[in-house]
């Protein structure tokens, strides 16, 4: 029997903090789930796990012989890369592009066709193998990198929020695949934000706070009391906006965003097809379909970054595309979160840098902020509990808490039309709560009008007025939309 034990340990994070695991002893057979609010020090604990920390003192010790880890960073990471490989220095002569194909990222480290695609086959994503790695959803990329875990045949498990990112029918279909690993002589860690996502076959939980293991015991000894304190968000008040006059300078009877006939196309295969669709004022609208279904490419057309946009009957706030308005004029109106986004935030730059960076609807500051601008930014700080760290690293914050960052960049303008694609991805209960919260208060306070995409549908907001739902139809998929009750 394998085990990996870890006595007194204590691991590096950075100079001024470390992780601290006194007593943690993983046997074969077992299957953990270790959970705690963002910043706790999760994604650490599975780094430390993995022996990918710095052991500053303690002991630790296994006779694992195949440890893999996956985790959001990860799957940034790996996609940021291949979005690098596209440098035209780089382009051999005729080509004209370059990256892998989600085969060749599955047999990164294990080349074996025969198994990439029973694991494909097992993940429903075989008809994905010969795009490219880059191309895929952020659900798609999730479930091509477990098939990449897994190709090793590991021993011991390692999984950072591994159903984040995923549909409803993925998840199911992960949580059956990992159940049977867990039968299968696979000991299985699992990294997790959500109390609800705990599997049933989850024997053994461990609770992280302050970057330290309080507790561990049995799944029935989790604790909840984390959610204690949501009483205080009744009374929660967002900070003011820096132009009160931006949103008025747009139709108050005229629909935000109308799509007609809409279709966007990669190389012949069909992303959005002869989509309909029209945001008149008031509406809230939730986007709702599996993951590779063109949800985030609707998205990109009314952000105005997808350049299929000018090809479309497609009118923004007023204006028809490719009247001469620019992406500015665009972008001035939109409060914007999504995975994509998150990847692109790769400036070197800190907490109070990114929400200012809101103001002006770009990735980094390039020029002097107001004092308004300035103060407004600091009671968002407070707000994230982030006074502290304002001008620390923001890659050096945890993954939820960057999430959070870039949610209060979104939220700074109040902007008249906020996009919130998977906002919640790596939130922990306590923060997902909170966020929600941001919504209806800003909503309920202003003119904003909201779009939002999860896969989890006890995310969405109470203010959702309507909903788009794309629908499975042979390789295609067609559009139901529909005004939901009161």
């Amino acid at each position: 029997m394998s085990s990996l034990q870890i006595s007194q340990g204590s691991f590096r994070l950075n100079d001024t903090r470390v992780l601290t695991l006194n007593d943690v002893s993983i046997a074969t057979g077992q299957s953990w789930a270790f959970v705690g609010a963002n910043g706790s020090g999760k994604s650490a604990l599975a780094r430390a796990l993995a022996e990918d920390l710095t052991l500053l003192a303690g002991e630790r010790r296994t006779d694992y012989r195949r440890i893999a880890r996956l985790s959001l960073e990860q799957v940034q990471r790996l996609v940021e890369e291949e979005w690098q490989r596209a440098n035209t220095d780089l382009l051999s002569p005729g080509e004209d592009d370059t990256g892998s194909t989600a085969a060749e990222i599955i047999q990164q480290h294990h080349h074996d066709d025969a198994r990439c695609q029973i694991l494909a086959d097992q993940f429903g994503i075989s008809q994905l193998l010969t795009r490219r790695f880059k191309y895929l959803s952020t659900g798609e990329s999730r479930k091509v990198l477990l098939c990449q875990a897994l190709m090793a045949r590991p021993d011991l498990l390692i999984l950072d929020e591994p159903f984040d990112g995923l549909d409803v029918a993925s998840r199911k279909q992960l949580s059956e695949r990992l159940a049977g690993l867990a039968d299968n002589a696979c000991t299985l860690v699992l990294i997790l934000n959500r109390f609800e996502d705990i599997p049933d076959y989850i024997d053994r939980v461990g609770i992280l706070v302050d970057c330290a293991l309080t507790c561990t015991g049995s799944r029935q000894s989790l604790l909840v009391a984390q959610l204690a304190h949501l009483e205080s968000l009744q009374d929660l008040a967002l900070p003011e906006t820096d132009s009160p006059q931006q949103q008025a300078a747009l139709p108050a009877d005229q629909p935000l965003i109308t799509l007609r006939d809409g279709v966007v196309s990669y190389q012949d295969r069909p992303i959005l097809h002869h989509l309909d669709w029209q945001v008149a004022p008031s509406q809230h609208w939730q986007i709702v379909g599996p993951n590779g279904a063109g949800k985030s490419t609707l998205l990109s057309l009314v952000t105005g970054d997808h350049p299929q946009g000018y090809s479309n009957d497609l009118t923004l706030f007023g204006r028809r595309r490719g009247s001469g308005e620019t992406i500015w004029d665009i972008k001035r109106h939109i409060g914007y979160v999504s995975s994509s986004l998150h990847l692109d935030y790769r400036v070197s730059a800190s907490p109070r840098s990114v929400i200012l960076s809101g103001f002006f609807d770009s990735i980094g500051v390039y020029q002097s902020p107001s004092e308004r601008q300035q103060q407004l930014t600091r009671q968002w700080l407070r707000l994230l509990g982030l006074e502290s760290q304002a001008d620390a690293a923001f890659h050096g914050l945890s993954w939820g808490q960057q999430r959070l960052t870039l949610i209060a960049r979104a939220l700074v303008k109040h902007p008249a039309l906020l996009i919130l694609d998977e906002p919640l991805q790596g939130l922990d209960p306590l923060n997902r709560q909170l966020v929600r919260r941001w919504i209806d208060v800003l909503i309920g306070q202003g003119s904003t009008q909201l779009l939002f995409v999860s896969h989890h549908a006890e995310d969405a907001p109470e203010c959702i007025t309507h909903r788009l739902t794309f629908v499975p139809d042979g390789e295609r998929y067609r559009y139901q939309l529909e005004t939901l009750d009161a």
